[in-house]
């Protein structure tokens, strides 16, 4: 019983998510809700009444996820405030919006590669804003910096969680990943750069830059501010393989050091420390999307936990054709967190010797291509969309409408892509 209500409660919660703004219910409020109810109901009927360990193992996987997104939001709004992006910005002169999307897009694409598709995506949103005033226009631009991130992220080792999990595990190494997947990735990103480009006409309307230069920090104290928040967040992955700690503590570390040359930045100028400051600037990031991250992951991990995901994994393998169970985990993805997925099916197919449970085998190299991109279909369906999600206030519902079919069209592309590759080139 409380597995099939579990189910139900899962199902509601995410279309109560999708109606946020016809029915006026922050998605937080919900995401909240919902996971506080299926651990109520698999604590109180299901077959195992003490959770403490799985609710603090899985609280502490979602807090390292809440660490890194919050301290890369506040790194990127502490830029942000002291005009950093403007060295970007003021060399990004066209207003074309046909050109606009396509720079846009491939600076998000190879950003994401070396960065990952969270952090890429919060810097880009950030530049945006300074780039695009319509919050229409914007929201079709920011459509395409959720695919473009994801695409990005899947063909680099360190672009993506899973990509990280199967290079770690050594199911890939980093090189085979990038000769298999690249030309996929930029593919899935092509096809709807191209469709929404031709939706796209005129040119787009700066915003007004006359009331960030009230902000009386110098040429000099941008320039710092900025190299500092974007060298820390470059450092994130070599910090993580140098030391092996987890990357929210190489986040934290930026983090810190921004905090403190801001304070020494700032403090013989009260009236600019007083709002620029770091205390004063975190009163500004987006705390509802860091409690909407909480509630969703916490609710898929209760999935997680009462075994919906690893009986998911099992009729997945009914299917056969690794390429086909591949797409869906992809599809999959867009509901559900990939990392779960991505887990389940690692734990269910042991590396081989050879064929395509090898070492950079077909099945591992695909199952990094679809999971990385598959959550791009609906803008739930990964950390970034779920990042621009909270950022830019998109609507659910207008990104199924205008980006969805896109991206199913783009993932779709690129799988077939990765078949033609893998089947007849490679591995012939």
């Amino acid at each position: 019983m409380y597995f099939s209500l579990m189910i139900v409660l899962f199902v509601l919660g995410y279309a109560l998510i999708a109606l946020e703004h016809p029915i006026k219910i922050n998605k937080a409020a919900t995401a909240l809700l919902l996971a506080v109810a299926l651990w109520s109901v698999y604590a109180l009927l299901g077959p195992d009444s003490d959770l403490r360990e799985p609710l603090i193992e899985h609280l502490g996987d979602t807090s390292e996820i809440l660490f890194f997104l919050l301290g890369a939001m506040t790194i990127v709004e502490i830029v942000d405030r002291h005009n950093g992006f403007a060295i970007i910005t003021d060399k990004i002169t066209t207003t074309n919006k046909r050109k606009l999307l396509w720079i846009i897009s491939l600076i998000t694409f190879f950003m994401s590669a070396v960065l990952d598709n969270l952090t890429t995506a919060i810097v880009m949103v950030a530049l945006l804003r300074k780039l695009v005033s319509d919050k229409k226009d914007r929201w079709f631009f920011a459509g395409m910096v959720i695919l473009a991130a994801n695409a990005g992220g899947a063909w680099s080792p360190i672009g993506d969680v899973t990509t990280i999990m199967l290079w770690i595990k050594g199911n890939i190494t980093a090189t085979m990943i990038i000769k298999e997947t690249f030309v996929p990735s930029f593919i899935s990103l092509v096809v709807p750069l191209i469709a929404l480009s031709f939706m796209l006409k005129g040119t787009v309307n700066r915003p007004d830059m006359a009331v960030e230069s009230s902000s009386n920090v110098s040429k000099h104290q941008s320039n710092i501010i900025f190299f500092l928040g974007v060298g820390s967040l470059l450092f994130t992955p070599v910090f993580k393989t140098i030391t092996h700690l987890p990357p929210y503590l190489g986040i934290l570390l930026g983090l810190g050091l921004l905090w403190v040359v801001t304070e020494i930045m700032h403090r013989n100028n009260e009236e600019r420390y007083s709002r620029l400051n770091v205390s004063a600037i975190l009163q500004k990031v987006d705390t509802p999307s860091v409690l909407f991250f909480l509630g969703i992951l916490m609710a898929v991990a209760c999935l997680q936990t009462a075994g919906h995901l690893g009986l998911l994994a099992q009729s997945l393998d009914k299917i056969g054709n690794i390429y086909l169970i591949n797409l869906v985990i992809g599809a999959l993805s867009s509901v559900v967190d990939n990392v779960p997925l991505v887990a389940a099916a690692m734990g269910m197919y042991p590396i081989a010797e050879t064929g395509y449970f090898a070492v950079d085998g077909a099945f591992w190299e695909m199952l990094a291509y679809c999971a990385g991109t598959g959550g791009s279909m609906l803008i739930i369906g990964s950390a970034a969309g779920v990042a621009v999600m909270g950022m830019e206030k998109i609507d659910f519902i207008w990104y199924l409408k205008k980006i969805s079919l896109w991206a199913v069209l783009g993932y779709l592309s690129g799988a077939g892509a990765f078949y033609l590759i893998s089947h007849y080139i490679l591995h012939t």
